[in-house]
C-alpha cells in the first residue's frame, strides 16, 4: 500500500488558489485527495472552491462544513504581510496581520477539530508557518510575530487534541517568485529559493501514515539556514579549492 495515496481523503487547503498553498493542493489532489480550496478572490483551478475570509470564524466554519464528506486534513495556508517598518505601520494594520496569520488558522482548526475527532482515523492539522517566526524579522515585526505564535500553537494543539489529530507546522523559508533569487543563493545553503512544491511535498509526508507519531513538531524547510553575515561563506573556500 502506498502510504501517499490519498484517494478518497478530504483535504482543506485555505488560501489554495495560488502561490505555495496552489502547489499543496495540487499534491494533494495528485495523489488522489478530494481538496476543497478557499481565498477571497476568484478561483478556476482544479479544486473545489468556496469564496471565505477566514478570519471570521464564521466563514471559517462554514468551510470546514463545505468539505465534503470526511475531513482528512486540513493545511492553514492562509497568511501573508506587506512589507513595512514596525515603526510607520498603523495599529489597524498590526492586527489585521496577526488576525490573519495567527487567529485565522485557530478559527479553523478548531472547526476542523470538531469534525476529526467524531470521525474514525481522526485527522491532520498543518500550519504552514515561516522562518520570520524563528529569526528578527525587520519589516514585517507583526508578521514574524504573528508565526512565531502559530509555530507555538500548533505545539499546543497537538498536546491538547492527541490523540485522535495530529498537528504540526511546516517551516518554509525564503520561496521562489517572492525574493531575488541571486540574494537567496548567496545566504542559503542550498545555493537557492525554496520552491512552492518543496513545501507541498513535506506537507504530503507529514499528512501520511510515514508520519504517524509526529505530532508537535516544526520542519524547517529552508535549504540549511542563512549564513551569519559577518562569517566567512566556506563554499567559497571550496570553489577556490577547485580552481
Amino acid at each position: 500500500m502506498d502510504p501517499l495515496d490519498f484517494t478518497g481523503r478530504g483535504v482543506v487547503v485555505t488560501g489554495g488558489t495560488r502561490g505555495i498553498g496552489a502547489a499543496i493542493a495540487s499534491a494533494f489532489l495528485a495523489a488522489g485527495a478530494r481538496v476543497l480550496v478557499c481565498g477571497r478572490g476568484s478561483y478556476t483551478g482544479p479544486a473545489d472552491f468556496l469564496r471565505a475570509d477566514v478570519r471570521d470564524p464564521e466563514q471559517a466554519a462554514a468551510l470546514v462544513a463545505a468539505a465534503r464528506g470526511r475531513l482528512d486534513v486540513l493545511v492553514n495556508n492562509a497568511g501573508g504581510a506587506p512589507p513595512v517598518p514596525a515603526a510607520a505601520a498603523s495599529p489597524r494594520l498590526h492586527a489585521k496581520i496577526v488576525e490573519l496569520n495567527l487567529i485565522a488558522p485557530l478559527h479553523v482548526s478548531q472547526a476542523a477539530n470538531a469534525v476529526m475527532q467524531q470521525q474514525p482515523g481522526g485527522g491532520v492539522i498543518l500550519m504552514v508557518g515561516s522562518v520570520s517566526g524563528t529569526r528578527p524579522s525587520p519589516g514585517t515585526a507583526a508578521y514574524g510575530a504573528a508565526k512565531a505564535g502559530l509555530h507555538h500553537l500548533a505545539t499546543s494543539l497537538a498536546a491538547e487534541w492527541a490523540p485522535a489529530v495530529r498537528v504540526n507546522c511546516v517551516v518554509p523559508g525564503p520561496v521562489a517568485g517572492l525574493l531575488d533569487p541571486e540574494a537567496v543563493a548567496r545566504t542559503v545553503p542550498m545555493g537557492r529559493p525554496a520552491t512552492p512544491e518543496d513545501v507541498a511535498g513535506v506537507c504530503l509526508m507529514l499528512a501520511s501514515p510515514l508520519a504517524s507519531y509526529v505530532t508537535g513538531a516544526s520542519i524547517a524547510v529552508h535549504g540549511g539556514g542563512e549564513w551569519p553575515g559577518y562569517l566567512a561563506d566556506p563554499r567559497d573556500a571550496a570553489y577556490r579549492a577547485q580552481k
